[in-house]
């Protein structure tokens, strides 16, 4: 653990990665990369259930109070999606460390809470979200809202849903001091899955619409992408000979962010962002890169919230 790590709750070696479960396609798909996850970092996992009880009994009002059969019947479902979750677990791996945590609150806010001691959150995403109005109310909040790492589980619906365990991790980077945790975080990841790391960095957050795939330019203008090379090349400098063994592939693009990444998905087993880019505010909690990329990106996304 490094000295400025030294006070971080998320880098304590009791730090658990945490997953949120439902028993649903997405959340066993989540469960499962959390499990090899935990793994893979010699965490333990804990898995958090939110029974929004009191929500339930805002709905039904009165009704609710009488009829106390209803508390028992979501706390039983509760119970057998913890049951369903740790037969997972066990299947993976036997020896993996266990804790549960389950609430009458809601799942968002169970989740946002345990994020603030946790190694890493981690949620499930299935299928093409599309706009934000279609984006699940839990994994939206907790996106915006959690602390530290957390992550939003995307399949590649080209391959069956399946998470891909190859290619390479990769990382946006635009200059802002959010970004400086991205690529910490994007590094460790790299040299844990021993694979090789892919920077991208754009000088300009607007997509202009006439993105359509290649490496060129859209305005030439080679002095100001000879500039942001060099930049690039400052950003990673101290953390490439912080881990050696990681292969890194440097990419400058002039715009579109977003787009470049999600192309980059189709073929990487992790997409490392911050939650607020470059020209962000504290208001706006979710930057709109990270933003596409939960809902669109085709490998799971890692959102960094660095202490503030």
């Amino acid at each position: 653990m490094t000295a400025q790590h030294y006070d971080d709750p998320h880098h304590l070696a009791s730090a658990p990665v945490v997953v949120g479960v439902d028993g649903t396609t997405g959340s066993d798909i989540a469960l499962r990369w959390a499990a090899e996850y935990a793994k893979r970092h010699r965490r333990s996992l804990r898995l958090v259930h939110g029974l929004e009880l009191v929500g339930t009994i805002r709905v039904l009002g009165t009704y609710a109070v009488v009829t106390p059969a209803l508390t028992d019947l979501v706390r039983e479902n509760g119970r057998r999606t913890i049951a369903h979750a740790k037969k997972v677990v066990h299947e993976i791996d036997p020896n993996l460390r266990l804790s549960i945590s389950m609430s009458a609150d809601t799942a968002s806010a169970l989740l946002i809470e345990e994020s603030e001691t946790a190694y890493a959150t981690v949620l499930g995403a299935t299928g093409d979200l599309g706009t934000l109005a279609h984006l699940g109310s839990t994994l939206l909040a907790v996106t915006a809202h959690g602390h530290g790492n957390v992550v939003v589980v995307r399949p590649d619906p080209a391959e069956d849903n399946t998470i891909r365990d190859s290619g390479p991790v990769v990382v946006g980077i635009d200059g802002s001091p959010v970004s400086e945790s991205a690529i910490e975080v994007a590094f460790a990841e790299a040299a844990a899955r021993e694979c090789e790391l892919v920077a991208i960095h754009t000088w300009v957050d607007r997509d202009f619409g006439a993105f359509a795939g290649s490496d060129t330019y859209l305005v030439p203008e080679a002095e100001r992408a000879q500039c942001e090379w060099a930049i690039l090349g400052e950003r990673l400098a101290g953390w490439q000979e912080k881990y050696p063994d990681v292969t890194v592939i440097r990419r400058v693009y002039p715009s579109g962010p977003a787009a470049r990444l999600r192309v980059w998905s189709e073929t990487s087993q992790l997409v490392v962002v911050g939650n607020r880019g470059r020209g962000g505010f504290r208001g706006l909690l979710l930057g709109s890169t990270a933003n596409s990329l939960v809902q669109h990106a085709h490998c799971p996304v890692m959102v960094v919230h660095p202490g503030v």
